[in-house]
């Protein structure tokens, strides 16, 4: 017996919908072992798990309120990754989003009615997320450097950088010599949805960036650009596409719209700048999760953010309730990530199987 691995000619919404659907049963299969392996029912463990972040208000509005970061940079990344550009940056493009806002925040917010402080945040967010995205796009254009490696690395980069500001030269005078900045000042907060922790604001921007992005993948000509890029990079050179600007233009968006996540959380959860972990706590690496789960569509990465930020809310339920370690929810995301990459092998290829019968 024989078996060849041979390209898929074509796809259907449903065949596509089927392994989707598959890859998310086999992950959450696989994670069942893992629960078994600690001695916990997986079927009880799994209920815990989105009964926690659906099945109360409290939970729900947490949900929403991790889904919020989750949906705008999975909607940038899917953008990215689109033109197989895999920016995996998104955590310290989230950060530098959130260092220019606080910067902004600080100096330009108490001087500035609210409505023109909270914009001017917004713009120093993108712009800070944008220009540290930019430098993979360079690096990758110009020298020829994997933008893997390159973003991967400027994470730890971020990182660090975070810290020095937080300990150094803007830690706060307030603060009692703790690691944050000064607070923001009223006019640099963001209003929160009742008794939650719910920007209004950043919700409907989440929901708008991920359809403006779908809209401009689908049906404008720069996304054309960007799917042909994905498709073959030598034969969008052949067609005229400049690569140099399209690059530029893909990794200002995916890391602007990572800085935008990172104004959220300084402006409507933190109210100032801390360590790194706490700013963001790995949402750009789930957002990486998101975005494939969306089947790369930044419209899609809306109800995928939604399903993320329900792991990470029940994920931190069930450490409580159950005593499992921190890791757990990295290592559900992990899984559910391997399936849906070996999910998206087979809808490229299929495997033919030759024997002497057959």
């Amino acid at each position: 017996m024989e078996i060849k691995i041979l390209p898929r000619e074509r796809t259907t919404p449903r065949f596509t919908a089927a392994v989707l659907a598959l890859s998310l049963l086999a992950g959450l299969c696989a994670v069942g072992v893992i629960f078994l392996t600690k001695g916990i029912n997986p079927f009880f463990a799994i209920f815990r798990i989105f009964k926690a972040s659906f099945g109360s208000w409290y939970g729900f509005t947490e949900t929403i309120t991790k889904a919020i970061p989750l949906v705008l940079i999975g909607a940038g990344l899917a953008v990215a990754y689109q033109a197989k550009f895999y920016n995996i940056g998104a955590e310290s493009q989230l950060l530098f989003g959130a260092i220019f806002a606080t910067w902004v925040g600080l100096h330009w917010a108490p001087f500035l009615p609210r409505p023109l402080a909270i914009s001017a945040m917004l713009a120093a967010g993108f712009i800070g997320g944008a220009l540290w995205g930019v430098i993979p796009a360079l690096l990758k254009v110009k020298f020829g450097i994997s933008e893997v490696i390159s973003s991967l690395m400027m994470n730890y980069v971020a990182n660090e950088f975070v810290k020095f500001l937080v300990v150094g030269p803007w830690k706060g005078a307030s603060k009692g010599g703790y690691p944050y900045t000064d607070d923001l000042p009223a006019s640099g907060t963001f209003a929160l949805m009742g008794y939650s922790r719910i920007s209004l604001l950043m919700m409907i921007l989440a929901l708008a960036v991920a359809l403006v992005l779908c809209f401009l993948v689908y049906k404008s000509r720069f996304g054309y650009e960007i799917r042909v890029i994905g498709e073959n990079t030598e034969a969008a050179r052949y067609a005229g596409i400049d690569f140099f600007k399209t690059s530029l233009l893909i990794m200002v968006i995916s890391g602007g719209v990572a800085g935008l996540a990172g104004v959220g959380e300084i402006g409507a959860i933190h109210h100032h700048l801390s360590y790194p972990e706490t700013i963001s706590g790995g949402y750009g690496f789930t957002a990486i999760i998101v975005a494939w789960l969306g089947r790369l569509n930044p419209a899609f990465a809306i109800l995928s953010g939604l399903f993320f930020a329900g792991i990470i809310v029940g994920g931190d339920a069930i450490q409580i309730t159950m005593n499992l370690p921190a890791a757990t929810v990295n290592v559900f995301n992990g899984l559910i990530l391997t399936f849906l990459i070996m999910g998206d092998f087979f809808m490229s290829h299929r495997l033919q199987i030759t024997g002497r019968n057959r």
